[in-house]
């Protein structure tokens, strides 16, 4: 995009063909730059701090450290970033505990892929 600022993104989910359904969807966006992608909260961290990316995509449920607690912790490396945390629990604990973490929005993987969309286009501006 000519004159735009691109979306830096980082995906954190452990789910391989989740982590590349997501990449592909996102990839096709014009706006939309993935800069990396994680497959738990330590390499979220590790990413994090060094890429700096604009917005991460956080799953909830990962091995070593899951999504509430690596939203914690990231927010504290790079405050400036924003989390919407993904979920296949759609439910209000979940959300309590995603906002309550700092997330900046909560999106349900059963949710249409515009929504997630245009979630993060919210938190990035």
């Amino acid at each position: 995009m000519i004159g735009a600022t691109m979306i830096r993104l980082l995906l954190v989910e452990d789910e391989l063909a989740v982590r590349q359904g997501l990449t592909m969807r996102l990839s096709a966006e014009p706006d939309f730059s993935v800069i990396g992608e994680a497959v738990d909260g330590e390499a979220a961290l590790e990413m994090a701090g060094r890429l700096r990316p604009d917005v991460v995509l956080m799953d909830v449920e990962m091995p070593c450290l899951d999504g509430i607690a690596t939203t914690c912790a990231l927010l504290t490396i790079c405050p400036s970033t924003a989390v919407i945390i993904l979920s296949l629990h759609d439910d209000a604990c979940t959300q309590a505990r995603a906002k309550k973490a700092g997330a900046a929005a909560f999106v349900a993987k059963s949710m249409p892929s515009e929504t997630l969309l245009t979630t993060i286009r919210q938190v990035a501006h």
